[in-house]
């Protein structure tokens, strides 16, 4: 088992930044990729940043903007968001998986508005 706590999320206006943070305890070892998903109301969840083995992917509406990092133990993943747009505001997610497991943290609400 895998448990990940979010925290950062809030309220910020266009252009602003904010920082999200995941921290994961449990049995990490199984774990392969590590990333941000976020859903807007109405909207599927969609894939935000990761980790997936030693590569980093993005989602090319937040190339540029958002970084994504983490500790060497990968108990922590840092999504960094800069330069937000109102398009962004979603709960976003941590998630940790492998083939055979996947786990998801409870998310946090960004809100980008003026």
């Amino acid at each position: 088992q895998v448990q990940l706590v979010e925290s950062g999320g809030g309220l910020v206006q266009p252009g602003g930044s904010l920082r999200l943070s995941c921290a994961a305890s449990g049995s990490i070892f199984r774990i392969s990729a590590m990333g941000w998903y976020r859903q807007a109301p109405g909207k599927q969840r969609e894939l935000v940043a990761a980790f997936i083995s030693a590569s980093t992917w993005f989602a090319n509406s937040v190339k540029g903007r958002f970084t994504i990092s983490r500790d060497n133990a990968g108990n922590t993943v840092i999504l960094q968001m800069n330069s937000l747009k109102p398009e962004d505001t979603a709960v976003y997610y941590c998630k940790y998986w492998s083939h055979e497991y996947e786990y998801w943290g409870q998310g946090t609400q960004v809100t980008v508005s003026s």
